[in-house]
């Protein structure tokens, strides 16, 4: 069988990029209920929910300030991704920024279930729902 990304490290390097999209796709709606269930604790600040590969791939919050500070340090190459985090509908969208192998990605995506109607699906437990999709993702991303 002919594997192109075994012989072009440039390809496996962008594998996790693939494995995301899998992940995403077959967790819309738990990932939308997580989003809003953490927008809820953040209310007031300015944090957008982020996954970070390294060590293992795991959640974590990503403040509009950091994002702002790397698109400076990158002469301004998240611009783009700095204007959806910042005008996207919490509560019709779900926006997840990515951070492995030293790039970024974003994930954007209207789940077919609202995250506040995805959150009030869950028992309301974020926590739970975190280590469910962080074993989850694991399994994803190898």
């Amino acid at each position: 069988m002919f594997d192109l990304g075994n012989n072009r490290p440039e390809i496996a390097e962008q594998k996790w990029r693939s494995q995301l999209d899998f992940f995403v796709n077959d967790n819309e709606q738990q990932l939308a209920a997580l989003a809003w269930g953490l927008q809820q604790e953040w209310a007031g600040t300015k944090e957008v929910l982020g996954i970070d590969l390294k060590p293992e791939p795991h959640f974590v919050a990503c403040s509009l300030e950091s994002l702002e500070k790397l698109n400076q340090n990158t002469r301004g190459q998240l611009q783009e991704i700095l204007g959806i985090v910042d005008n996207y509908d919490q509560e019709t969208e779900v926006v997840i920024v990515v951070i492995g192998e030293g790039q970024v990605k974003l994930i954007n995506f209207q789940p077919n279930t609202s995250p506040p109607d995805s959150f009030a699906a869950t028992d309301g437990d974020i926590d739970q729902l975190i280590a469910t999709l962080e074993t989850a993702l694991a399994k994803y991303i190898q």
